[in-house]
């Protein structure tokens, strides 16, 4: 159980979207806080059911019609993938009241199944929004802290952490049970979540025949996180074919585990990489499935720079995630091996920024910010060198050091 309710982002797009839509579906990954949130947000209107235990998903399964005809609305569907046959009897049950708002509120976490049926039966009746593990704003009390290059944001009010606080909460990660207990043995609770997640969602998807091999596939990835993905390397190193490769990467993606990030492309003449760069989702997950449970180690060993780069796109995600715009971030790579590390479009601009390890921000790490300027000229906004550290200054033109707490 949560130790304290934790306030979320998304919560005032939530309401506004159980105000306009019928149906409201909330994916995300497994204990993100889905189900927390819901019941906080409408335990005074909505009934609860957890489609979770065999008993209930069997009597849902062998009964559909009747199940929904029991359960009647304003109600929380809980983990509806379990029952995804549910939904052609939940769109009956709309199309009889379509305008009323905030009937059926659905949770799931399997995007790749439960997308395929919501899109089929609930199209123009739902909202679909996300909810990921915590961004640092939510876990500090300041969830609708804007991004820094987001205007109105106050420079300044945000809490400093000294450094090893700050790489002891990225091995915390931002899952809500380990950001409201600190006390909670954190090696434990991910194996425990490691677990679960490869029983009960991995084992639901067909792609995956032996989990252990996925397992150890788990840990290739994490070890390659923040470069770029060479599938044939991945399927060498572990025996497997390359197509497997791809089919277990498509279930991480389906399941919110990894963030697949692109390459921006810009007609500027330049030969630029094509290939993806892969990060999980959760900066904690990361460096339990990488072995790493000393933040020492963590900061000062080889995986360093890949760790940073992961909690800086995964509050840059979450953020925009959470206020339910859906984030368009890439990266940028020259064959001559120059690279922007995340490039964040926004209001019709770029934002670049640059991930450094060092403490001590100068003006040579803005080097990629400035050749990506020169190539895409107005279109580059001002950019960002964010680093472990707590000065703020300016490395150049527009191109300013962030400490990470105040991204």
């Amino acid at each position: 159980m949560l130790g304290v309710y934790i306030e979320r982002s998304i919560e005032p797009v939530i309401r506004k979207a159980a105000g306009e839509f019928p149906a409201v579906v909330l994916t995300g990954p497994r204990q993100s806080g889905k189900t927390t949130l819901l019941k906080h947000l409408f335990e005074d209107t909505h009934s609860y059911v957890s489609l979770e235990p065999p008993d209930i998903r069997m009597a849902a399964a062998e009964d559909p019609r009747g199940f929904v005809e029991m359960h009647k609305p304003p109600v929380i569907f809980d983990e509806v993938q379990y029952a995804a046959d549910l939904l052609p009897y939940v769109k009956e049950k709309i199309d009889l009241s379509r305008d009323i708002s905030g009937q059926y509120l659905l949770t799931g976490s399997q995007n790749l199944l439960l997308m395929e049926r919501v899109t089929e039966t609930l199209a123009g009746r739902a909202a679909i929004l996300r909810l990921l593990p915590m961004s640092r704003r939510e876990a500090e009390g300041q969830p609708q802290a804007l991004p820094p290059w987001d205007s109105g944001e106050k420079v300044g009010d945000r809490p400093k952490l000294t450094y090893r606080d700050l790489w002891n909460s990225f091995l915390r990660g931002g899952y809500p049970e380990l950001v409201a207990n600190p006390g909670r043995d954190i090696s434990l609770w991910h194996a425990g979540y490691v677990q679960t997640y490869l029983e009960r969602d991995v084992r639901m998807l067909r792609q995956v025949g032996d989990l252990s091999q996925f397992q150890n596939f788990l840990r290739a990835l994490a070890a390659r996180s923040a470069q770029l993905l060479q599938l044939t390397d991945i399927a060498r190193d572990l025996g497997i074919a390359v197509n497997t490769v791809k089919a277990w990467l498509s279930v991480l993606e389906a399941t919110y585990q990894v963030i697949v990030l692109r390459p921006y492309y810009a007609n500027v003449g330049k030969r630029l990489v094509k290939t993806p760069k892969v990060y999980f989702t959760d900066v904690g997950l990361l460096c339990y499935l990488a072995g790493l449970r000393d933040a020492q180690h963590a900061a000062s060993g080889p995986m360093g720079g890949a760790i940073m780069e992961t909690a800086v796109l995964s509050e840059v995600v979450r953020t925009s995630t959470h206020r339910g715009i859906e984030p368009e971030v890439y990266f940028w790579r020259t064959s001559a091996g120059t690279e922007v590390d995340i490039i964040v479009s926004s209001g019709g601009k770029l934002i670049p920024l640059e991930v450094k390890l060092s403490t001590t921000p100068r003006p040579k790490m803005a080097s990629a910010i400035k050749t990506l300027r020169g190539d895409l000229g107005d279109r580059v906004a001002a950019g960002y060198v964010v680093h472990p550290g707590d000065v703020r200054l300016p490395l150049g033109p527009d191109v300013e050091a962030l400490p990470f707490s105040d991204l």
